[in-house]
């Protein structure tokens, strides 16, 4: 198990260490609380996670918009799976 301490800024950011990075393969992650613990999980492949939910997406929108409402459907997808 590795244990880093980070410091967190004013703004509320912290800085993933590299180790941590490189073993997470992703630039995507999510966070879950559990009791008083933070985990840290990474998104494998958000864009192969995020298509399937950009099929609901009128043609021409653009896809910055079209990111924000796939990420706003795979949440609360994933938030109907944790409270079931």
């Amino acid at each position: 198990m590795t244990t880093v301490a980070v410091k967190i800024t004013r703004k509320g950011q912290v800085t993933i260490p590299k180790e941590i990075r490189d073993r997470l393969k992703t630039n995507t992650v999510y966070f879950e609380i559990e009791d008083d613990n933070i985990i840290v999980k990474p998104v494998r492949d958000a864009a192969g996670s995020l298509s399937e939910y950009a099929k609901n997406v009128k043609p021409g929108t653009l896809i910055k918009k079209m990111r924000d409402l796939a990420w706003e459907e795979a949440v609360r997808e994933k938030t109907r799976k944790k409270s079931s």
